[in-house]
């Protein structure tokens, strides 16, 4: 999900290495990437063809589950972008199907969806989806935005009117200059890098070293438009910092990413099921980090 097209256990045998180098010299070979669309509305999926065409792109673009899951047997997808409000199978069964039937496939999903989702429809989709998206004022852009991040386009080398497009959401001065994020961390070199990164974006910066310290400098500065959670902390952790945080009615909306240098198969649902936004990994890629700020500061 952080942009590797694989990983081995160490130690590694040699026929293992021969077998990645095989791999990624297919990879070379072929830069084509595969996008499936799954919408059931002929219009909107005809938009989202036209939106995502491009240089390197085969996109094969479906109106049900079952055509999808047919796809998925057939070939090799790099992402998905699903609508919810299918016939037949809803999206949730879908994805749910897809987890049962192909457990190994890593596909990035990006959820494109006009409906009203509960807390706990939210909480579900987190699981499977990558990003979700409500259809609306600029949701076109994002929609280009997310899926062009999955497919590892590098965004100079796009059309010019999609470069404009990103363009209208992703101006430092309108989404991340003068907002304030709150770093809950008790490692210091990873605070200060953080910072510096923050920074470099025009973004105001509260430090906190524990999670009982965090809780208190979110109450104090009304501001924070956004908060950085580690997990593993002394005194008071991050899963038990999210949880009361979510209890006071007022933080119910604030955005909170998740960070953590355990890469435990269930830090992402337990870290989602404490009251998190989003999850990252230590140490952090820069890059997704950004994205990550730029998608929930966008209407925050």
């Amino acid at each position: 999900k952080q942009g590797a097209v694989g990983y081995l256990n160490k130690p590694v045998k040699k026929e293992e290495l021969d077998k990645v180098f095989d791999n990624l010299e297919q990879l070379v070979k072929n830069p084509l990437k595969r996008l499936i669309v799954v919408e059931d509305e002929a219009g909107m999926r005809k938009s989202i063809t036209n939106l995502m065409q491009g240089d390197n792109i085969e996109i094969v673009a479906v109106s049900s589950a079952e055509e999808a899951l047919e796809e998925i047997a057939a070939k090799q997808f790099d992402c998905m972008i699903l609508d919810l409000g299918l016939k037949n199978m809803s999206g949730f069964e879908l994805l749910d199907t897809l987890k049962q039937k192909f457990p190994t496939i890593e596909l990035p999903v990006v959820v494109y969806t006009a409906r009203e989702l509960s807390k706990e429809e939210d909480l579900k989709l987190q699981q499977y989806a990558s990003s979700i998206i409500l259809k609306g004022a600029r949701s076109f852009e994002r929609l280009l935005s997310e899926t062009t991040l999955f497919l590892h386009q590098v965004e100079s080398k796009l059309s010019e009117k999609k470069q404009e497009m990103l363009r209208k959401i992703q101006p430092r001065e309108d989404v991340l200059k003068d907002k304030t994020v709150l770093i809950v961390d008790d490692d210091m070199r990873n605070v200060f890098a953080l910072t510096s990164v923050l920074e470099s974006y025009e973004i105001s910066v509260v430090f906190a070293k524990n999670g009982r310290e965090g809780i208190e400098k979110l109450k104090s500065n009304s501001n924070v438009d956004l908060i950085l959670m580690d997990i593993m902390m002394p005194e008071m952790d991050g899963y038990e910092a999210m949880k009361i945080i979510r209890k006071d009615s007022k933080y119910k909306n604030l955005p909170i990413i998740a960070l953590t240098a355990k890469a435990m198969k269930d830090d992402r649902e337990k870290c989602l099921a404490a009251g998190a936004s989003e999850y990252l990994s230590k140490p952090v890629d820069t890059n997704k980090l950004i994205s990550l700020l730029r998608v929930w500061l966008y209407n925050n």
